[in-house]
Order: structure tokens, then C-alpha cells, then sequence
């Protein structure tokens, strides 16, 4: 079982990484908050924080490089790791309790970077950063919104199924009928 978890939280974890690559994407809509979400229910807040923080890194060592915003991002997504892993040992994974999650989630992650990055760094005022976190923020609700009804359900099954993910399944698309 240890096994298959590994493999499956594996090939999440690169298919977050390639998502994020997809040229003409908007700024962060992705499937990150999404897919941490139903895994958190299973590997704990170790698993969680890392399969989130790491993510940022790794996706930053290969765009902008790392700088102190790479800190700040992954520590954020990290604590959003550890917040599922806290949010839903109380709760049902259910679309609902995904989308109320990620609401917060969102807007936690948006004022903690929107407002730290942009005056730490690159020394805009913080009203600009306001002003600019609140169209940026709108569409990342979105996203976050979307990829938690429709894809987070998907993937909590796909967790807590006793399917074995081989790589000829993903491979030839036949896992759970791609």
C-alpha cells in the first residue's frame, strides 16, 4: 500500500510541476491547493508541507531561479499543506468542504505574498500591492474554486482507491480511463 501511495503521490507530484508549464496559463490558476488537498488526508503534515513546498522550489529552480520570494512562496503553500492536513482530520473530503478550504487558502496565500513579495523585494508601495493582489486574487479564487469541484474529488478517490498505478496505466491512458 506504502508502495502504491508512493507512486501515485509521485506522478501527482510531476504532473503539478508540468501543469505549471503550460504555456498561456494565467497566473496562478493551477492545480497545486487541489490535488495537497485530498492527499493531506493521507500522508500526514510531513507529506503535505513537503509535497506542497516542494513544488514551488523545484518549479522555481527551472523559471526565475530561487530568491527570498521562493521562501516566502514555499513556506506559504507549506502551511497551506499543513492547514488541509489539520482542516480535513475534522472534516469530510467533500466538493463543499474542497471549495471552503480553498477559499481560504487562497486568500491566505494571496495577502501573504501578494503584500510581502512585491514591497520586500521590489519595493512597491503597499497600496500598489493592494490594489494589484485584488484582480490577481479574483482570478486565482477562480481557479482555485474550479480545480476544487472538479478535480479534487477525482483525486481523493483516486487516493483512496486500491488501484495499482503502474507506468504502462499511465502510459497507455487506461488509468481510470484516460
Amino acid at each position: 500500500m506504502l508502495k502504491e501511495l508512493n507512486i501515485k503521490y509521485t506522478l501527482a507530484w510531476i504532473g503539478i510541476i508540468l501543469f505549471r508549464f503550460l504555456p498561456f496559463r494565467a497566473p496562478n490558476v493551477e492545480p497545486l491547493l487541489a490535488v495537497v488537498m485530498p492527499f493531506s488526508t493521507r500522508i500526514g503534515y510531513v507529506g503535505s508541507f513537503l509535497f506542497a513546498a516542494s513544488s514551488i522550489v523545484v518549479y522555481d529552480a527551472f523559471t526565475s531561479g530561487w530568491g527570498m520570494w521562493t521562501l516566502i512562496t514555499m513556506l506559504a503553500y507549506g502551511a497551506l499543506g499543513l492547514g488541509s492536513r489539520a482542516f480535513f482530520a475534522h472534516r469530510t473530503p467533500s466538493a463543499l468542504n474542497f471549495v471552503g478550504f480553498s477559499i481560504i487558502s487562497t486568500i491566505f496565500y494571496d495577502a501573504v505574498t501578494g503584500l510581502t513579495v512585491g514591497p520586500l523585494f521590489f519595493h512597491q508601495s503597499l497600496m500598489v500591492a493592494i490594489v494589484g493582489q485584488i484582480p490577481f486574487t479574483i482570478l486565482h479564487l477562480a481557479g482555485s474554486v474550479l480545480f476544487a469541484v472538479l478535480l479534487s474529488p477525482v483525486v481523493y478517490r483516486w487516493v483512496n482507491s486500491a488501484e495499482v498505478v503502474t507506468v504502462q496505466k499511465v502510459a497507455d491512458g487506461s488509468l481510470y480511463g484516460c
